[in-house]
């Protein structure tokens, strides 16, 4: 029965390895924890059980786009799903809610953790027909995980309404640490663990010191000329780097979570389709890319965490086929992560502040507030309170880890604009379009990099220079696009937050020191993983990112460049003793010039290894 489901709704023959077992684990009742690495399949471990029983899977996942997704890739197979998020209508939520407790033709409803706290969804879920809990990113529900988001705590709570119905967590990366805490929080019965190794045999990680990074990935994507992926943080450089590969005839594109959907879409597509060869992107791409025959991942600057670097890297060789994983860094690098990571957590004063502000901004009283949405506006309480746009966001990320409230996907998005037209064009557009001359010179004013650049933009910002209301600078924008004077990506909806308690003091704020402590020490800890990972030249790759996850029992591969470094300088006694004895004959000589004259008799790595040995004890 199972196989039949999976190959009516998905056309597989057979399931992935340990997709079956989980998915009976479900069906004998048992709570399950299913950890399978990026590509292994995961959403067909509750899809399918789901199917199998009669009743509504609920599905907590922490990601509206994914959400989104999911439920459109169900829907084209035929299976009804729906999926409730921030910013929906109350019309649209009850006809949801209405479908989910009536309709038994209904098989699944997506919502975030932090929905399972409001009141009228508890009521709601306690008359559907709930069969499976299924959690995605469930490493989200740990302290100890890199994505910790408190609202998940809220599933153990709605346990209690569906004493028998089965929880299947799911994740692709966790450390025992995280395995144990999971299984805690999430009230298992029992412990109850499928893992698949995390070792990727098909897959050879290089991790490399390297001031000429441009020229090192063209000479990569030459020896390399598949479908490859160029990870790097900023999304203006993904343009630039698309750009300058394009420039030596590579066909390449650029992909950032600034763009509009449809741009996004048709991006993805032509990639997916071999159209594109290379996309040069941040880490929004890579939610529901499945595309098997990625050759090549480089990372133009370092993940902020060894979970996200393993994710990334993991999206080469999903056919099994030969891949490389190939990290390039610098010294500014290594001092920008660093720096991130301090930027990453605010003083406490200065979230408390945010808080008490913006609750003041809103007119929001004590004992108020709860399920509250209202507009925002980040340029307009960057100034109130002189901070910059990133210190505010991450303020805001830690109140909304604390549980206080929510920022819509839109928050950490803006409109971008982008000049299409070159000067000459512009100056024949103000010749018939003088009463846009002064807006148009206005943008030039306030943004650098325009014609350059896809650049953010605050449309608010725009209306008060401009002394006009938000909707016609959105008009004006609209025009300027559709005259091929600009290209505007206008956000899909206006940001906003949505508080989810009343307000209370800002010192009562359930932000306790030590816990704001802890916190910062289980990501220093995964920032100093990370630095050890880049840093290392003793230890296997692989078996460095196994190790983390917990595999303590592993071969090393013997491809990746700590592996290949060590094979090339295996060298036996007597060859060591040959090689010092050349070194000690030239010793009045500079290093450099010992290597060239020694090197012609023998390995150049091997000249330099005897070499700095013989250095080291001086």
């Amino acid at each position: 029965m199972l196989k039949t489901l999976l190959k009516k709704y998905w056309g597989y023959e057979q399931f992935r390895p340990l997709q079956e077992e989980i998915v009976q684990s479900v069906l004998d009742g048992n709570d399950t924890l299913a950890l399978l690495p990026t590509g292994g399949g995961k959403s067909i471990c509750f899809q399918v059980p789901a199917l199998a029983q009669e009743g509504l899977c609920l599905v907590i996942s922490p990601l509206i786009a994914l959400m989104k997704d999911q439920v459109e890739n169900l829907k084209k197979r035929g299976i009804k799903a729906e999926a409730i998020y921030s910013g929906m209508s109350n019309d649209e939520m009850d006809r949801i809610l209405g479908n989910c407790i009536y309709d038994p033709s209904f098989k699944f409803l997506y919502v975030s953790p932090e929905r399972l706290k409001t009141d009228t969804f508890r009521v709601n879920l306690q008359q559907m027909k709930i069969t499976l809990l299924a959690v995605d990113e469930a490493h989200c529900i740990s302290q100890w995980g890199y994505d910790f988001r408190p609202p998940y705590l809220e599933i153990a709570e709605i346990r209690k309404f569906f004493p028998k119905v089965p929880v299947l967590a799911l994740t692709a990366t966790a450390t025992p640490e995280v395995v144990n805490d999971i299984q805690e929080k999430l009230l298992f019965r029992k412990k109850n663990l499928f893992q698949k190794s995390f070792r990727r045999e098909n897959l050879t990680y290089f991790v490399m010191p390297e001031e000429n990074k441009m020229g090192r990935l063209l000479k990569l994507i030459e020896k390399n000329p598949g479908t490859g992926i160029v990870y790097v943080r900023n999304r203006r450089r993904t343009q630039e780097i698309a750009e300058y590969l394009q420039h030596f005839k590579v066909t390449a594109d650029f992909y950032h979570a600034g763009l509009d959907n449809v741009l996004r879409d048709k991006k993805q597509l032509e990639w997916m389709n071999g159209k594109t060869q290379v996309i040069v992107a941040t880490n929004a791409f890579g939610m529901g890319i499945d595309k098997p025959d990625v050759r090549w991942v480089v990372h133009l600057d370092i993940p902020d965490t060894i979970e996200a670097y393993f994710q990334e890297a993991g999206r080469g060789g999903r056919d099994l086929k030969p891949s490389i994983a190939v990290m390039l860094y610098d010294s500014n690098d290594v001092k920008e992560l660093k720096n991130n990571f301090q930027l990453s957590f605010p003083p406490i004063t200065t979230i408390k502040n945010v808080y008490k502000v913006l609750s003041e901004h809103y007119q929001i009283p004590i004992g108020e507030g709860e399920n509250r949405m209202v507009p925002f506006d980040p340029d307009e309480l960057c100034r109130k309170l002189k901070l910059k746009p990133i210190e505010l966001i991450h303020a805001l990320s830690f109140l909304e880890k604390t549980g206080v409230l929510m920022l819509s996907e839109d928050v950490k998005k803006q409109s971008t604009l982008h000049f299409m037209a070159d000067e000459k064009a512009l100056q024949n557009f103000y010749h018939y379009n003088n009463d846009k001359q002064e807006f148009v010179k206005l943008l030039l004013r306030s943004y650098g990099g325009l014609f350059s650049n896809y650049i953010k933009i605050s449309e608010e910002e725009l209306a008060r220079r401009a002394e006009m209301k938000v909707a016609e600078v959105e008009e004006f924008l609209l025009e300027l696009s559709q005259k091929n004077i600009v290209h505007y990506s206008k956000r899909n909806a206006k940001p906003h937050i949505l508080f989810l308690q009343n307000r209370v003091p800002e010192n009562y704020l359930y932000f306790k020191d030590e816990i704001y402590k802890k916190r910062k020490k289980v990501a220093q800890k995964r920032l100093d993983s990370v630095l050890y990972f880049i840093e290392n030249t003793q230890t296997c790759r692989s078996r460095l990112l196994l190790t983390y996850f917990g595999e303590t029992k592993s071969e090393p591969c013997g491809n990746c460049d700590v592996c290949r470094q060590t094979l090339s300088l295996k060298m036996n006694r007597k060859e060591k003793e040959v090689i010092q004895k050349e070194i000690i004959k030239n010793k009045h000589l500079s290093p450099k010039e010992i290597i060239q004259i020694v090197s012609e008799q023998f390995s150049e790595k091997k000249v330099i290894e005897v070499l700095r040995q013989i250095m080291n004890n001086f």
